[in-house]
């Protein structure tokens, strides 16, 4: 349908991302979440594999169904770890069958129940290589502007993810709520000589629970302000109305920095990335 690169290319972009859901009622509310935000004529969608070393979804059968169903570009997460090479070029020859033109390519968790990394690439940019040597697509890659949490030192980390971003065609970032940490990162790549398209990705802070659990997993700060707003919310539908201001206000901050686009991390739930859009001039027709 179209590439990433091509759609950057022509302006700053609108995506969102899900998770391949593992029962029939996941499966319904997917369905529901992707006929309204499809509504928004986002540029691309992504579908996760193995989110949070989950045992690996049905990504393949959802990237179709964006694709056919919805009329919109869909991409494929790829992740390395618990994976043979074999098994992996045998992910992408299906995915060539499908006529797929972008994958995100990530190291990933171990799936549940799993101690040990059996992967045939210890990093995201091995699987880049692999993957670019094998197929003509886009390929994007993880980016952590505030440090990726088993980072040894700061410039260990920059000097990783330099040579990641090198290797691929665009990145996205984690969720963050200081747009301050994305023009840095920004700025010490171009340091150094990268200016692969950095999309930032931003999610509605809605639950505090599950902000402070996902923030630490991924060394990610929760600003103080944001959280004592949220938890002097008096019901579910203020802390929504709170957390799409947040996401609108931050989104605009970071294109006005010159972001390509914006990612919008949805958790499946459609209303608050729907509203967060619409008020950054994304309306649903």
């Amino acid at each position: 349908m179209a590439r990433i690169t091509q759609l950057l290319d022509a302006g700053p972009t609108l995506s969102f991302e899900f998770s391949a859901p593992r029962d029939e009622d996941g499966a319904d509310r997917l369905r529901q979440t992707l006929s309204r935000l499809s509504r928004h004529q986002p540029h691309f969608m992504s579908v996760t594999y193995g989110a949070g070393g989950t045992t690996r979804g049905p990504t393949r059968d959802w990237v179709q169904t964006i694709r056919d169903h919805f009329q919109v570009e869909a991409m494929p997460h790829l992740t390395c770890v618990a994976h043979t090479r074999d098994e992996i070029a045998a992910i992408i020859r299906e995915y060539q069958a499908d006529d797929v033109d972008n994958i995100l390519a990530l190291r990933g968790d171990l799936p549940h129940g799993l101690d040990t990394p059996t992967q045939a690439f210890d990093t995201a940019a091995d699987l880049a290589d692999f993957i670019r040597d094998r197929a003509d697509w886009d390929i994007g890659v993880a980016a952590h502007p505030e440090g990726h949490p088993m980072a040894v030192s700061v410039e260990a980390d920059l000097t990783h993810q330099a040579r990641k971003l090198r290797r691929a065609d665009f990145a996205i970032t984690q969720f963050g709520y200081r747009a301050e940490y994305y023009r840095q990162f920004v700025d010490q790549l171009d340091a150094r000589g990268v200016d692969t398209p950095v999309i930032p990705g931003i999610m509605p802070p809605t639950n505090v629970a599950g902000i402070e659990r996902m923030s630490a997993l991924n060394a990610t700060e929760f600003p103080t302000e944001i959280r004592d707003r949220l938890e002097q919310a008096a019901n579910s539908a203020e802390r929504r109305q709170i957390g799409v201001e947040v996401a609108a206000n931050l989104g605009r901050e970071l294109l006005d920095l010159g972001a390509p686009g914006l990612h919008i991390y949805t958790m499946n739930f459609a209303r608050a990335a729907s509203e967060v859009a619409s008020a950054l001039g994304w309306p649903a027709d």
